[in-house]
């Protein structure tokens, strides 16, 4: 076998040109897929960070309905005490969630005392909130981010804030009608002003649960949704999976799970984003497989055509069919190896200079991001592994063809 390989490589390097061209053409296909893998990576990771560390969390949880009629933030459907505390024990038995915080979500009227507008209420612990949340301090604009908030202050979103000239320290009103009808208001602190995460549209305030609770009078500690933060993002199927089935479990026979399970990806537009890259990716490496087909074939095919005499000598001297075939698949395999290993040390090269002097570049309200790709190991390998094997498979009609070749017709061969 080493024999085999050893002819194979001197016979490339015969023409040595030839082998350079197509090795070469092999490393750039290869770069380009790499490049563009971790780039592609490094910014879908920076989009859901974005999204999932600064508000939505990895993982929600709400009452059977509710999202559907989220819209409304109808208090209707808001969890019991008894059913929040349901939901908190079976995360806490579940090993891929780190952390759990509640929620509870409603309409008010927000007024400056001379302004009125409307304004989407989130009712946070702001310690446990950090924990499945930890960006959420980084959208501050105005104010002081340690800790978020205490009782009797609020966030105001940048649109509420610029429309109505409200700035950090300043008195507002928050009012909002209860399930029952009844209208209560409650005076805040502006604790500070932060920015939209979906964009300047953004219309979502914050308050402390308790604050919450007291201006819609909940005669329980009601919670509207759960946010659940996993070990990391590979972690959310298996969480959700699990708590899917730890609550069917703890339903009663012949009734219906009362809670519903949302990951982030069912929860924002921006995991159409995140296909779409994964979709663009999967086009990348058809296109590199093409590259490598493409080009180990011609190279293959034109050396068998010139090489016909050569194989009908090595025929007649009584080497076997197999061999021929093994020697046209060495070749092909050490052109590809040659092509991956070079491809592979480029691409290290071109992110370890991208990762000294990064990209910037802006996504929603965010500026000032920096991409740094990294290549992680099971993409390296995956790649090279379907570069070697495209190598291999674009050789085999080639060999084949030299391996059926009858040696006196091939020595007659002009």
């Amino acid at each position: 076998m080493l024999r085999v390989v050893a002819l194979a490589a001197r016979n490339l390097t015969r023409l040595w040109r030839r082998s350079l061209l197509t090795g070469g053409l092999i490393a750039i296909g290869v770069v380009a897929v790499l490049l563009f893998v971790a780039a592609a990576g490094s910014f879908r990771a920076m989009m859901i960070g974005q999204i999932t560390d600064s508000y939505l969390g990895h993982l929600q949880v709400h009452r059977r309905g509710y999202v559907a009629a989220v819209e409304t933030l109808p208090l209707h459907l808001n969890m019991s005490a008894r059913q929040a505390q349901a939901v908190e024990e079976v995360a806490a038995r579940i090993p891929e969630l780190v952390a759990i915080a509640p929620r509870v979500k409603f309409g008010a009227m927000f007024s400056n005392f001379t302004e009125t507008t409307n304004i989407r209420v989130n009712g946070i612990d702001p310690a446990r909130e950090l924990a499945v949340a930890p960006a959420l301090p980084d959208r501050f604009l105005q104010g002081d981010r340690d800790g978020l908030l205490q009782r009797g202050e609020i966030l105001v979103p940048e649109l509420l804030a610029r429309g109505l000239n409200v700035k950090a320290g300043d008195t507002v009103v928050l009012i909002a009608t209860n399930r029952d009808g009844s209208v209560n208001g409650r005076t805040l602190t502006v604790r500070g002003v932060i920015s939209g995460v979906t964009g300047p549209g953004g219309r979502d305030g914050y308050v402390h649960i308790e604050d919450a609770r007291a201006i819609l009078r909940s005669p329980e500690a009601e919670v509207s949704e759960f946010v659940l933060r996993a070990r990391d993002l590979a972690a959310i199927p298996r969480a959700a999976a699990a708590l899917e089935a730890a609550f069917a479990a703890r339903a009663p026979e012949g009734q219906r799970v009362p809670f519903e399970v949302h990951a982030w990806d069912r929860l924002s537009p921006f995991a159409a984003i995140a296909n779409m890259i994964d979709v663009m990716t999967l086009g990348i490496r058809v296109l590199l497989i093409a590259i490598v087909l493409v080009a180990v074939m011609n190279v293959m095919i034109m050396a068998v055509y010139e090489r016909i005499r050569e194989i009908g000598t090595i025929g007649a001297m009584g080497t076997p069919p197999a061999r021929i075939l093994g020697l046209f698949l060495a070749e092909g395999l050490l052109l590809g190896i040659v092509g991956v290993a070079s491809g592979i040390l480029l691409a290290f090269g071109a992110v370890a200079v991208l990762n000294v002097f990064p990209i910037t570049f802006s996504f929603g309200q965010q500026t000032g991001l920096l991409l740094r790709p990294v290549l992680p190991p099971v993409e390296v390998a995956l790649v090279g592994g379907t570069v070697l094997l495209v190598a291999v498979l674009a050789s085999l009609q080639p060999a084949w063809k030299a391996a059926r070749l009858d040696p006196i017709a091939a020595l007659r061969h002009v």
